[in-house]
């Protein structure tokens, strides 16, 4: 992560006219952040997720899965906003009706999957959870490659971390979506 802390703080918009194209780059609490390229191990495992979130939400008709750091904001305060770039979300209907999707940052999504890059630390991870709950995303995931585990974290409650052998449901957002943690690492 590279950020100066003298440099000024940056509104959303200008973040977005600036850097909206860009790849692995941020904006955390006014401040540009670039992070480095995670490698192909992320990238197989964020197409794994975002393959079965997005066949079993287009089937049951639920919502839309975006990836590919698609922006929303944890962070509104004015002078120091914060857009993340979540490697998977889902967003249902009920929070981005259907019709044509926005431009710009996507509304709070429902459901959030990050996957663990190499550079990435447990703490920076669970920070980032709580940041995203705090914004109103009711589940994140956090995939982790090296471990083949996963990491359920939910507002108010202790995270549940999950291996290859576990049943990973979702009632509270995809009511009837089960899956085998190990089908999100298979190749």
């Amino acid at each position: 992560m590279n950020t100066t802390a003298t440099d000024p703080l940056m509104p959303s918009d200008e973040f977005l006219r600036l850097h909206g194209g860009e790849t692995c780059v941020e904006l955390v609490r006014g401040q540009v952040v670039r992070y480095p390229m995670p490698g192909g191990p992320h990238g197989f495992i964020t197409g794994n997720a975002t393959a079965i979130l997005h066949n079993f939400v287009r089937e049951h008709k639920l919502g839309r899965v975006f990836t590919n750091d698609t922006f929303t904001k944890t962070r509104v305060k004015e002078a120091s906003e914060t857009l993340r770039g979540p490697d998977v979300a889902f967003v249902s209907y009920a929070r981005m009706p259907k019709g044509p999707i926005p431009n710009g940052p996507i509304p709070s999504p429902d459901l959030v999957v990050e996957v663990r890059s190499p550079s990435d630390r447990i703490p920076q991870l669970s920070a980032k959870a709580t940041e995203y709950l705090d914004a109103g995303v009711t589940v994140v995931l956090v995939l982790d490659p090296e471990t083949e585990s996963l990491a359920v974290f939910r507002e108010n409650e202790f995270p549940i971390r999950m291996h290859n052998g576990d049943e990973l449901t979702l009632a509270d957002v995809l009511p009837g979506f089960a899956v085998e943690v190990k089908k999100f690492f298979e190749e």
